[in-house]
């Protein structure tokens, strides 16, 4: 019934225990998961999951935060982009949050990430921190909802989701949605169309509540749906076959 569209199943936390993490997906209903690359020096630890679990599909890109890795080349992600259980691009983007000083360099490194996604006809995976202004203008200049994607672990407010679902992209809501205080996020997620929602864990982080700062996992997407169910006052099996739906959409269906 659900989909956890953005987790990292190859770092320690996880994959130390992997076949509890995927027996506790398969109670909760979660059928298929979505690991994401943040560095390329641990892209094939990421593949090598989703060769080995039919459930199990990959990313690959390099994270913002990720200032001293190897700068990836576009035509280094499109031929990697390549093996079939690669289904997306990123996750990539613009973190203003971490990091200080001149950061042209990841702006150039989104705009490469753009251009691969683009050329290899696979969705993008955005990420943005206290940097909605420049990640909305470089989608924009860069024609990113030429090939669409989404917008993970979505924290901004109701304008940067609308303008990015006026290029075509879609909207994740993660743990966050469901903590006490999210009150913009939870706005967002009861009045964006439905056809626009993702969910995910963006695990091991981010547990929801009841879990909230214990070790996250893709089981527990399914509290996810619940608050976002809870939010627009629909059944948790609306939100999971909508948003199911919408992941096949995106990321499955040929460009």
């Amino acid at each position: 019934m659900f989909i956890d569209s953005h987790c990292h199943l190859n770092f320690p936390e996880l994959a130390d225990n992997l076949a509890d993490v995927l027996a506790k997906m398969k109670l909760n209903e979660v059928t298929h998961a979505l690991c994401v690359s943040v560095d390329l020096n641990k892209f094939p630890q990421i593949l090598q999951l989703a060769e080995h679990h039919s459930n199990i599909y990959a990313s690959v890109g390099v994270h913002p935060d990720y200032e001293l890795a190897v700068e990836p080349t576009q035509s280094e992600l499109v031929r990697l982009a390549q093996h079939p259980k690669v289904i997306a691009i990123g996750e990539t983007g613009l973190d203003y949050y971490r990091l200080q000083g001149d950061l042209e360099w990841q702006r150039e490194r989104f705009r490469v990430h753009i251009r691969a996604a683009r050329k290899c006809r696979k969705p993008l995976i955005i990420h943005t921190r206290s940097a909605a202004a420049d990640t909305l203008r470089l989608m924009q200049e860069e024609d990113a909802g030429q090939i669409g994607g989404v917008l993970h672990c979505f924290t901004e407010t109701e304008e940067v989701a609308q303008a990015a679902i006026e290029m075509g992209f879609y909207i994740s809501f993660s743990g966050i949605v469901t903590f006490k205080n999210a009150l913009e996020i939870k706005k967002v997620a009861a009045t964006i169309p439905i056809e626009r929602i993702l969910i995910e864990t963006d695990s091991p982080y981010l547990a929801p509540v009841p879990y909230r700062s214990k070790l996250n996992q893709p089981a527990y997407v399914k509290h996810v749906a619940e608050e976002i169910a809870r939010l627009r006052n629909v059944s948790v099996d609306e939100i999971g076959i909508a948003t199911s739906t919408n992941f096949r959409k995106l990321f499955l269906e040929v460009k």
